[in-house]
């Protein structure tokens, strides 16, 4: 784990933690349990694409794509404004709208990326 949890209302639930397997699997459970099947059909994919293409690409595609959901996940308030901006988008009738939703999804992706330990290096 590379940060110490806050106990402020708006701090993270959980450490961000290294990106391994297991640990990631230990983050989804805590904070997105609903999410284990989905983690799990990842893995596997992943496993095999790098089996059968003998590089190790898939596996670190999937340890940066579950990384940067548990970076997300671990804030419940950005979470729910995740989870908020994505109905706006797909309700949105005009192109402000849209385009305003999607640039504020991109500034919590942003943030995300740079939370998440780098792969393999």
């Amino acid at each position: 784990m590379t940060e110490q949890s806050s106990s402020a209302q708006d701090g993270p639930l959980i450490p961000m933690p290294v990106l391994t397997p297991s640990a990631l699997r230990a983050a989804v459970a805590r904070i997105a349990p609903g999410e284990l099947p989905a983690f799990v059909e990842h893995l596997d994919r992943a496993v095999e694409q790098a089996a059968r293409n003998g590089t190790i690409s898939p596996l670190r595609t999937f340890l940066q794509w579950w990384g940067e959901f548990v970076a997300i996940q671990r804030y419940p308030a950005r979470a729910a404004r995740l989870r908020e901006l994505e109905v706006v988008a797909e309700e949105a009738t005009n192109r402000e709208a849209l385009g305003s939703a999607l640039a504020e999804m991109r500034q919590i992706m942003d943030a995300a990326h740079r939370e998440t330990p780098a792969v393999g290096r």
